[in-house]
């Protein structure tokens, strides 16, 4: 048994691992990393760069449907190789994981420890058979994994999660996506606009992050279009045929159908990597999914020496807010027990549909009725958005009452990714919407609607401050 005393024991090395690694290296800390599955990082091998490389091969093909309207011929319909866009989605995502994985090689040899990490104690690791870490602080930094719900799980090889897509040689004729949210809305979307056939199911009626009802229902709409969507569907029965699977389910009218598909994909959500850990093992309070409880602004876990960081924290599964929480742990583990509390950076979610959808601070469902007012924009008339013909899409912006600060905004719409930038920008150095006003606006862009929600916004504000001066007089 190999006994190896350090300052910092750092549990999995992808992104929040990885950057809590060097923060606690960069304050002269001796520290380990510890991994037990492959290096590479869940955004550069299932996540982020693999589905965009999807996406971007579906959007090709797509674009071709809007060239009448422009007044451009097209010979035939544009003819999907499959075999073609796995392998360039394999041959690049393969190069992304190339650059993390020349970092991770970077670390000393020695400090990178193979294994499945277990707490012994609130000092002390164990890593499978052959090490034994005692430790000044550990920071948890395991990830997460799919969820595969209790009723697919009989379907052996033909249920798949985001990971299994990704390893794909060629695209399936049809799947049925479960889990109407981020995840099941990229590619889902994507596979359709590659010619696979595609039905998704939800249960609860929810929309990726969506929480406006407005935007919720013209999202579900305008995905309607293309593919079958229901988001609160009633499945009767899912099971395995001979060519793949057979779903039973109640349709939109309330009549029993039956679809086909070769693959049944499980983007239902994912749970984060904490079971296995010894947790029992530590003084760590633990919520009722079994997660340290803990300080975002700090990521300790309660009054401890431990903490925890990226989606292993059940907090914001996002790659930025992954690199950021490892950083702030690292420093504080570095630092024990000296622990600063970090200012963390505006919220911004971005999914990369067509069209896109972003979210920015406060959502509709976290607000407080009557506290606040809605500026809106439909992209429908916006000008750059017709010329485009991308001209589909609402922007809800929210803003205080009585303040006029800007609190947040949702958005299903054109260029949702670079308007989101712009209002997370704004959040954060806490603008009002008059302020906002204020800001320069090119014409024609497809910003130009921002600046309509904008108007409505402030205008609804002024009617507001009038009512309330008329009372008080």
């Amino acid at each position: 048994m190999k006994q190896i005393k350090v300052d910092v024991a750092v549990i999995g090395a992808g992104t929040a691992g990885l950057a809590a690694y060097r923060a606690a290296i960069a304050r002269g800390k001796r520290a380990v990393i510890v991994e037990a599955g492959a290096y590479g990082t869940t955004c550069a091998r299932v996540g982020c760069m693999p589905s965009k490389l999807l996406i971007a091969a579906a959007d090709a093909a797509h674009a071709s449907s809007r060239y009448p309207e422009f007044g451009l011929g097209l010979e035939g319909r544009v003819r999907v190789d499959g075999k073609a866009v796995m392998r360039r989605v394999k041959r690049e995502r393969d190069r992304f994981v190339g650059f993390v994985l020349q970092g991770v090689e970077g670390i000393d040899e020695r400090l990178r420890i193979r294994g499945h990490a277990r707490f012994v104690s609130d000092t002390t690791l164990q890593v499978d058979a052959h090490t034994r870490i005692e430790f000044g602080q550990a920071v948890i930094a395991t990830g997460s994994s799919p969820i595969v719900p209790s009723f697919l799980r009989e379907l052996g090889d033909r249920v798949v999660v985001n990971d299994d897509v990704f390893g794909w040689d060629d695209l399936p004729r049809s799947v049925a996506v479960f889990g109407p949210g981020v995840i099941g809305l990229e590619l889902g979307q994507a596979l359709h606009r590659l010619g696979v056939e595609v039905a998704m199911f939800g249960l609860s009626g929810s929309l990726g992050p969506l929480s406006d009802p407005a935007l919720r229902q013209y999202a579900a709409s305008s995905f309607g279009a293309e593919f079958y969507l229901d988001p609160s569907a009633k499945m009767l029965s899912a099971t395995r045929a001979d060519d793949g699977v057979k779903l039973l389910y109640l349709n939109k009218d309330g009549a029993v159908a039956e679809r086909h598909v070769d693959y049944v994909i499980a983007a239902t959500g994912r749970a984060p990597n904490v079971r296995g850990l010894g947790l029992e093992h530590t003084s760590l309070a633990l919520d009722r999914f079994g997660v340290p409880l803990f300080d975002r602004a700090t990521m300790r876990c309660g009054q401890s020496n431990i903490f925890i960081a990226g989606d292993a924290n059940q907090d914001l599964p996002l790659l930025h807010e992954a690199a950021d929480e490892g950083r702030i742990a690292g420093e504080n583990a570095a630092s024990y027990p000296e622990v600063r509390a970090f200012s963390r950076r505006a919220t911004l979610s971005i999914v990369f549909t067509d069209p896109q959808i972003a979210i920015v601070g406060q959502r509709f469902a976290e607000l407080k009725p009557g506290r606040f007012v809605t500026g809106e924009v439909s992209f429908e008339d916006q000008g750059r958005s017709r010329v485009m013909l991308r001209n589909e899409g609402l922007l809800h912006v929210y803003a205080d009452a009585q303040s006029g600060k800007f609190l947040g905004a949702e958005m299903f719409g054109p260029d949702a990714e670079h308007i989101g930038h712009l209002l997370a920008w704004a959040l954060q150095s806490g603008l009002t919407v008059a302020q906002l006003l204020e800001m320069p606006f090119y014409h024609p862009v497809v910003q130009e609607g921002l600046r309509t929600a904008l108007r409505d916004a402030q205008a609804k504000l002024n009617a507001a401050s009038a009512a309330a001066g008329k009372r008080a007089a």
